[in-house]
């Protein structure tokens, strides 16, 4: 059961990722997505560049623990979704570069909501 909810919560750190990295394709769409995107590209942003640790990582480790340290072999999560949410080799400066990836493409898809709206406006 632990194991379980240890990747619920991996598969709730991914989608939360791709969220915080790929939601401004959704204010493109939905302007009021962004009363719930903005927040998390902050909280997505100030965790890579500040090098905090995401609450959910320590949550997915202590479901671990009580599952007695259930090994991740032949696990889909564990196979394709860890590497991708915990990359080996991760420093500091490309924590940051990242953080800086995450704000300038929603830049771009910020941009790309505002001049649709714009667009419709004038219609």
């Amino acid at each position: 059961m632990y194991n379980l909810l240890a990747n619920t919560v991996i598969a709730v750190h991914f989608l939360f990722i791709v969220f915080v990295v790929c939601g401004g394709l959704f204010v493109i769409c939905w302007p009021r997505m962004a009363f719930v995107h903005l927040p998390a590209i902050a909280w997505g942003a100030a965790v890579e560049i500040f090098g905090w640790i995401c609450p959910l990582t320590p949550l997915e480790n202590y479901l671990r623990q009580l599952a007695d340290g259930g090994s991740y072999s032949g696990d889909f999560i564990a196979q394709y979704l860890l590497p991708i949410i915990y990359p080996e080799n991760m420093t500091a400066t490309m924590q940051q570069i990242l953080g800086g990836l995450v704000i300038t493409i929603n830049i771009i898809f910020y941009a790309l909501a505002i001049r649709r709206r714009s667009r419709l406006h004038v219609q």
